[in-house]
Parts: C-alpha cells; structure tokens; sequence
C-alpha cells in the first residue's frame, strides 16, 4: 500500500524529492526501543532494532537491513550510495562503508521522516487504516487493545489547515476529524476484522460526535486507501443496517494525517484513567 496521499508536505520532500532532514532533528536519531523500523511510504519493514548504533552523525544509522528490502543505486552527485525502499522506492539516505564504527564496517544513514516504527521484531509485512470515531484517546486505547494491531496514532485528518493544532481543531474551523492510524499485521488481522471492531468501539450512529464530545470532529468516517478498503466499509454497513442498526459513518479518500501532540499519543496509558466514551460492544455475528 503506497500512502503518499496521507503524508505531510515535509515527509513527501524526503521520501518522494529525495530531501535531508536536518541533523539531530529526527524523531528517531537517539531512539532506542526494540522493534521493527519500516518504510515510511509503503509499510514494508527495512531495519530490526539490533541492527541500530549511534554513529553520532545526526541522523539514524543501521549496519545491516532486512535481507532484500533495500535497493542500492548510485546518487545523482556521482559520488554516494543512495538508498531506497526496494518496493515503493521511497528515499530513505545513502550507505556508507569502510568508516569502521561497528563490525560489519556499513553505516546506512537514513532520515528519520523516511521510517515508522512498531514494536515488533518479527513483522514481515504491514498494512494501515485510518479511522475517526469521536475522541481519539479512546479508539487508540482500543486499537493497541486488538492482536494484530502494530501500532495506533493519534492525529487529525479530512480537513484542510496544514500543520493544525489542538486548539485549532477545537475550534471547528478548520474541517478535520480525531483520527487514529492503525499500522497492523496483515499475517494476523485483516482489513474487515479491524473494521469490525470499529464499529464495535463506539457508536457508530452518533451523528453530532461521540458520547459527550459534540461537533464535527468527533464524527464517525472511516478514511478509505483503496477501493479495496472501501468495498469492505461499505459491506459491513451493510450488514449492520441488515441487522437492524443505524449507522452515520461517513466513508472518505484519505488525505493528509497529521500527527497528533506528544501529549495526546498514548494519552490514557501516561494519565491511568480510562476512556469514558467508547466501550467494546459486540455487533457483528461470530
């Protein structure tokens, strides 16, 4: 799945022109977590977490890759290696060899804009959703809750303000939705089981938000990659009418996903509560 239409101006000058973060600045430079580094554009994993050292250089740096995940071309100066993502081709830095740091004499520096990370060390491939259902700290409670599921963002989408706040959406000015984007195994959860349990996490006949959070942009959409994608939200409301519930879930092309604050990511595990408007409730027939 290619996910140029949900990615941000700054990330779409690396991976798409081929720009540089700037050193030190990247969200991935000095991070340390076990897990599985993917590209970025497409979701294919590229780097296990063991394969990462401080080179000191500003950027991460990788000794080895995922064996076939990347594609090695001459850059246009003529004189370093560039390095891609071998499936979506996103650029992701230049390798370096015979500098010493670590045995296997290879540093790939690779700008951070140009990965994702989960916290899985055996992943062989990955697929994304994005879903608005009211108040994003609850349905990304859920999601982390569901086997399968790699990873769930907090964000904003739908609207079209770049680089919005909190604030800003708060105000209903400026179109776009809560939102969480769900990176999730495809080896063990498919498309419609997550979009299954959606549903089944909040109200999806809410039309003015969700629970006690009233206005737009707690809404219930279901923000669609393909026609695949589409095909299988549109069957499953379809089901539910059928089987005697409302639904106001809206279905949209996805757009940009901008990330939510720091503070807003993982926001019920920091703070020890629990969310108070979304609860797991069983819709869909086994």
């Amino acid at each position: 799945m290619i996910k140029t239409k949900s990615l941000p101006e700054h990330v779409l000058a690396v991976v798409k022109d081929k720009g540089t973060e700037q050193p030190f600045s990247g969200e991935y430079d000095r991070f340390g977590e076990s897990g599985t580094y993917l590209c970025r554009q497409c979701g294919l994993p590229l780097y296990r977490s063991h394969t990462k050292f401080h080179s000191g250089c500003g950027w991460p740096s990788f000794d080895e890759e995922i064996a076939g995940s990347i594609l090695r071309e001459m850059d246009a100066d003529g004189r370093r290696t560039e390095i891609l993502c071998v499936r979506c081709r996103a650029h992701l830095g230049h390798v370096f060899e015979g500098e010493g740091l670590t045995a296997k004499n290879t540093r790939h520096c690779v700008n951070s804009l140009s990965l994702d990370f989960v916290s899985d060390l055996n992943v062989m491939d990955t697929e994304e959703a994005i879903f608005a259902a009211g108040c994003f700290w609850g349905v990304e409670y859920y999601f982390k809750r569901l086997p399968g599921v790699l990873k769930a963002e907090a964000g904003y989408t739908g609207g079209h303000q770049p680089y919005p706040t909190y604030e800003e959406i708060c105000s209903g000015r400026t179109g776009h939705y809560e939102a969480v984007r769900v990176i999730y195994d495809p080896a063990s959860l498919d498309y419609e089981n997550l979009t299954k349990y959606f549903f089944e996490i909040h109200d999806q006949a809410q039309t003015n938000g969700q629970g006690p959070d009233l206005g737009e942009q707690y809404q219930s959409v279901i923000f669609y990659y393909d026609d695949k994608q589409r095909q299988i939200a549109q069957k499953l409301i379809a089901e539910l009418k059928g089987l005697g519930f409302e639904v106001a879930t809206q279905l949209k092309p996805v757009s940009t996903f901008w990330p939510a604050e720091t503070y807003h990511q993982d926001y019920y595990a920091k703070t020890g509560k629990h969310p108070y408007c979304h609860q797991y409730t069983k819709k869909f027939a086994p």
